[in-house]
């Protein structure tokens, strides 16, 4: 198998404005990315709320960040307290982002998502013990059951949205001209979804006609059910798992 993405075509489905990084990683493996975003990332609307909200969030037993836009947003509204509690990150991204502002933070050893952090020890029994999210409205809701399941107290800080991307017509000619060999990276059935509602149905038809390169077993399902009849499962959301996937289709090409 060759471990580069030379005549690959690589759509990279990230949030707007985030996506430039690992389009440097696809060309410099000698791959051609296109952008197209599957969701826009906005701070709250109501600023003054969030940051009350996650100052006194500072105060909980557990932080848990959901993503790099969290740790981004959250730190914009105000700096972590020192006297914080047990950080977790859900993915190994969402720590480097933490560790940018010299925050450590436990990780899933395994899966990079709701269910590799419900897995965690420290997670097993969180009973009365206050347990806050950093999050974004939305998503599966997985990790806020099971804790309280588990008997957690949970409350959920809002610091950043997610909505719908802005596509152009020249995103749609781009994917029109997509050659049949090219895959795309998914980590969210929300931007899936964005995506197949704001595209032109021939252009979302064509998108469907390259290989899906999805980070878990359930987007693999989502892809499907959405009309991708290519999929490959990558080892995890994290950029170097999807861009080593990328690179394993590619190279049966």
């Amino acid at each position: 198998m060759k471990h580069d993405l030379t005549g690959c075509t690589v759509v990279i489905t990230r949030p707007a404005g985030t996506g430039t990084p690992l389009a440097k990683k696809v060309s410099a493996l000698g791959g051609t990315p296109l952008l197209l975003p599957g969701l826009s990332l906005r701070g709250i609307s109501d600023m003054q709320h969030a940051r009350t909200q996650w100052r006194e969030a500072q105060a909980d037993d557990v932080l848990i960040f959901t993503s790099p836009a969290a740790v981004r947003y959250a730190l914009a509204l105000a700096p972590l307290n020192q006297a914080h509690g047990e950080i977790i990150a859900v993915g190994r991204g969402t720590a480097r982002a933490l560790q940018r502002h010299g925050i450590t933070a436990q990780v899933p050893a395994s899966r990079q998502d709701s269910e590799g952090m419900l897995g965690l020890p420290s997670l097993h029994h969180p009973k009365d013990r206050r347990v806050a999210l950093i999050t974004a409205p939305g998503g599966r809701g997985l990790m806020q059951r099971q804790l309280t399941e588990r008997g957690a107290i949970v409350h959920e800080v809002h610091v950043y949205q997610r909505t719908a991307p802005r596509l152009t017509r020249r995103h749609g000619e781009a994917v029109l001209q997509l050659p049949a060999a090219a895959c795309v990276l998914i980590s969210s059935s929300e931007a899936l979804q964005n995506l197949k509602q704001q595209l032109p149905v021939m252009a979302w038809e064509r998108l469907c006609q390259a290989t899906a390169v999805v980070s878990s077993e359930r987007i693999e399902a989502a892809a499907r059910a959405d009309g991708f009849a290519r999929i490959h499962r990558a080892s995890s959301a994290n950029q170097a798992d999807l861009l080593a996937g990328a690179c394993e289709v590619c190279s049966r090409a």
